[in-house]
């Protein structure tokens, strides 16, 4: 009778120990197969050229005369530039510095080389990985596509392992940085324990418009200089020394959309020299975009209560055909911290006031237009170590980066802080910060507008 009692307790402990262990193991798998899904960044390093290459609005009416242009383009060019909220610290590539301004193959290397160089190396030193540690690397340069590829000359520059995954993103424009953040985000939940890197930029030397159409020179009076490179990890051991994590992406494409598609194109003007066409319906392509981007995003961020009145906003109009405005719910309740595409002025204002944001939450996308210009895919990153220099990114914080690009798409991606940045840490904001917010408005107006015979026409 005690042998029974002792063997049914035995198999019941033992049944017990089972069960307990094959629950902590389906727990383990679960868990492993979460935290091998999130993507941590580790670091970013943005690139700050030498002061010689700076670019105040003497140096670009220098530059802009190189190519001799008839005195309505001399005009134009200057009076958008002087309008555009750049200051006089922005930074333009070497070739530019010439004599001529040599748009060479050789020139668009060394301007490549050049961001990756002192980018990488700053990344390499605040992560403390080395380049053979990386297991996937991304580049995005929209309008520079060379062979062998800027990834190639990447691997072959830091020597990484044969086995390194490398892809080049091109042709995407500004949002490029996003999208290749959303190829890194796939490739990490494939490849577990890895590391991947993101080097974002674009090249100005091989793409300085020098024709006499207006749609195509505004992109020689915002675009300059400038790039970023991420660490990205999927490692669970990571979790404790991120930055932060990347919590949703939402990429939003308009291309079915005539207009929209024509709004951003590389092309040859009449004359068959080659620039990039902005068309006049371009702020319009963004405003649609970012209306469907944030339709798609709202659901994934903001509290119920905003989302209810969202949906019975909309109903009223689409279903009982009401005559009311549309809500635009209120993102401040979703995000601490907002980094929009700081392509022109124009887009920074528009976004802004379609999203209700204060001057305070637009406040780093015209201080970065305004430091360094328009510095395609990697702006927003620029914004983000402008908050982190300002002290206002805190633990637990919410980060929008909204990006626009031709196509036309609208790409965003969320962000959850997960560390307070460290205020000794190397800041491309370092040695200014101090100087924003500052006024945008050039101090040389007047007296271009008065050269160029400006005034009546603003008048």
């Amino acid at each position: 009778m005690e042998e029974g009692l002792m063997l049914g307790f035995h198999l019941t402990f033992l049944s017990a120990t089972l069960c307990v262990l094959l629950v902590c193991s389906v727990a383990a798998l679960l868990l492993r197969k979460w935290m091998g899904n999130r993507c941590y960044l580790i670091a970013y390093a943005c690139y700050k050229p030498p002061d010689e290459r700076m670019l105040n609005t003497e140096a670009s009416e220098y530059v802009i005369s190189k190519s001799d242009p008839p005195p309505e383009s001399l005009r134009f060019q200057v009076n958008v530039h002087i309008k555009s909220g750049l200051g006089q610290r922005t930074y333009a590539p070497n070739s530019f510095f010439q004599e001529n301004v040599v748009s060479s193959m050789s020139e668009g290397w060394l301007e490549m080389q050049e961001t990756f160089v002192a980018t990488l190396d700053k990344l390499f030193d605040k992560s403390n990985i080395r380049p053979c540690d990386v297991d996937i690397l991304i580049v995005n340069v929209c309008c520079f596509a060379p062979a062998p590829s800027l990834s190639a000359w990447i691997v072959n520059h830091y020597h990484m392992r044969e086995d390194v995954r490398t892809y080049n993103v091109s042709g995407m424009g500004c949002s490029a940085g996003v999208i290749a953040l959303g190829l890194a985000r796939d490739l990490l939940k494939v490849h577990k324990n890895s590391y991947a890197v993101l080097v974002s930029t674009e090249n100005l030397t091989m793409n300085r418009y020098e024709g006499n159409d207006k749609s195509m020179m505004m992109s020689n009076c915002l675009f300059r200089v400038g790039g970023s490179s991420l660490l990205l990890s999927n490692k669970a051991v990571d979790g404790s020394r991120a930055k932060m994590e990347l919590v949703h992406l939402v990429r939003t494409h308009l291309g079915q959309n005539d207009q929209a598609y024509n709004s951003i194109v590389q092309r040859e003007d009449d004359e068959d020299v080659m620039g990039v066409s902005l068309s006049t319906y371009l702020i319009e392509a963004a405003g649609i975009a970012l209306k469907n981007n944030i339709t798609t995003l709202a659901s994934k961020v903001l509290p119920i209560s905003e989302q209810m009145y969202f949906v019975y906003n909309l109903l009223c109009i689409k279903l009982l055909k009401a005559s009311v405005k549309p809500y635009v719910p209120n993102f401040r309740l979703a995000f601490e911290h907002f980094c929009i595409h700081p392509g022109g002025r124009a887009v920074i204002n528009g976004i802004g006031k379609s999203l209700k944001l204060t001057d305070y939450d637009t406040e780093p996308a015209h201080m970065t237009l305004h430091r360094f210009g328009n510095t395609s895919s990697s702006g927003l990153w620029y914004e983000l170590a402008y908050m982190e220099a300002k002290r206002r990114v805190k633990k637990g914080d919410r980060v929008w980066q909204i990006a626009l690009g031709s196509g036309f798409k609208c790409n965003t991606v969320v962000w959850k802080v997960l560390k307070k940045p460290d205020p000794c840490e190397y800041n491309v904001w370092s040695d200014c910060i101090d100087d924003y917010p500052c006024t945008t408005r050039n101090p040389f107006e007047l007296e271009y507008k008065q050269r160029f015979n400006l005034l009546s026409k603003q008048s």
